[in-house]
C-alpha cells in the first residue's frame, strides 16, 4: 500500500496523520486533491461515521482510503460533545465557539474529567467487508483557561495532569506518541504490517 486517500479536510488531522504515515513510505493524499466533498456523518457512533467517510472517499477515488472519527467525551456531560465535537456550537465549524460552549458547560461541574477518543478505519476498496479498524483513547480533564499555542480543537483546554501541560503545549512528536490519534494510528500501522507480511 503505497498511496491512500485521507478522508478529511481538517488541516490538523491531515498534518498529524501524514506525519505518522510518511516514515512507512505511504503517501497520504487529502481527499480535497480529488475534489471530493465531505461525507455525511449522521451516525451516533465514531466507528459508523469513520466507516462512512472511508467508503465515500474510496468510492470516488478507487484508492484505499483512511478515515478517522474522533472527539472529546466529557464524563459530566454524559460523553458529550462526542461525535458532535467538531460541530458542538453549530455551523459553521469553529474551534473558538466550540471551546467557549464546552467551558461554559463544565464551569460549575466538580468533575471535569474527559477523554479524547479516535477510531480509524482503512478500506482497501469501497465494498471492503473486512476493513482494518483501530482505536485509541487519551485521558485528561477540561480546564477553564486556555494554555498553549499548538494542536487544534479542544487541545488548549485539555489538561494532562501527569505532564502538567495541555495538549496544546506539547511538541507534535510527543503528542503523536501519546494522543488518541497517535495510539489508534500505531495500532493501524501494526495491522497493516501484519497484513503485508
Amino acid at each position: 500500500m503505497q498511496k491512500l486517500v485521507i478522508a478529511s479536510s481538517n488541516a490538523g488531522k491531515l498534518r498529524e496523520i501524514g506525519h505518522l504515515l510518511t516514515p512507512l513510505g505511504i503517501e497520504a493524499v487529502p481527499q480535497a486533491v480529488f475534489n471530493i466533498t465531505e461525507a455525511d456523518e449522521p451516525h451516533c457512533t465514531f466507528i459508523e461515521n469513520a466507516l462512512a467517510k472511508a467508503r465515500h472517499a474510496c468510492k470516488h477515488t478507487g484508492l484505499p482510503s483512511l478515515a478517522d472519527d474522533s472527539g472529546i467525551c466529557v464524563n459530566a456531560l454524559n460523553g458529550n460533545p462526542g461525535v458532535l465535537s467538531a460541530r458542538y456550537a453549530g455551523e459553521p465549524k469553529s474551534d473558538e465557539r466550540n471551546n467557549r460552549k464546552l467551558v461554559d458547560a463544565v464551569r460549575d461541574q466538580p468533575d471535569r474529567t474527559a477523554h479524547y477518543y479516535c477510531v480509524i478505519v482503512l478500506v482497501r476498496h469501497a465494498q471492503d467487508p473486512q476493513p482494518i479498524i483501530a482505536d485509541g483513547s487519551w485521558h485528561g480533564e477540561i480546564i477553564l483557561e486556555p494554555r498553549g499555542e499548538g494542536g487544534f480543537g479542544y487541545d488548549p483546554y485539555f489538561f494532562l495532569s501527569g505532564l502538567g501541560k495541555t495538549a496544546a503545549e506539547l511538541p507534535m512528536e510527543q503528542k503523536n506518541q501519546i494522543s488518541h490519534r497517535g495510539k489508534a494510528l500505531a495500532r493501524l500501522v501494526e495491522s497493516i504490517r501484519e497484513e503485508i507480511s
